[in-house]
């Protein structure tokens, strides 16, 4: 069985998922400060958030057009661990309806 991890260093791998990542927290750090506020007008953190979450598409998309030609069971693995980090990153917002 070969290993993940040169495939999952490459920036285009890991970027997204860290993007994700920091969106969760920031998510979880402003209801944790400012609790679950529905305001008219969304906030910065609802700005940042959703960059975060937009700009993640691109880098995904860049993956898996040049890793899946050459690894496919590999990519399919990275993009799996990308896809759960952004549903991880959509929970809270969607279940407090934020």
């Amino acid at each position: 069985m070969t290993s993940m991890n040169p495939t999952l260093r490459q920036p285009s791998a890991y970027l997204p998922v860290a993007m994700s990542l920091v969106a969760l927290a920031l998510v979880l750090g402003y209801v944790a400060i400012f609790g679950v506020t529905h305001e008219a007008d969304e906030g910065a953190a609802a700005h940042i958030w959703q960059l975060l979450m937009v700009l993640q598409v691109p880098i995904i998309a860049f993956f898996a057009i040049k890793y899946f030609p050459r690894q496919p069971r590999q990519a399919l693995l990275v993009l799996a661990l990308q896809i759960v980090a952004a549903l991880a990153a959509c929970a809270p917002v969607f279940f407090l309806k934020l």
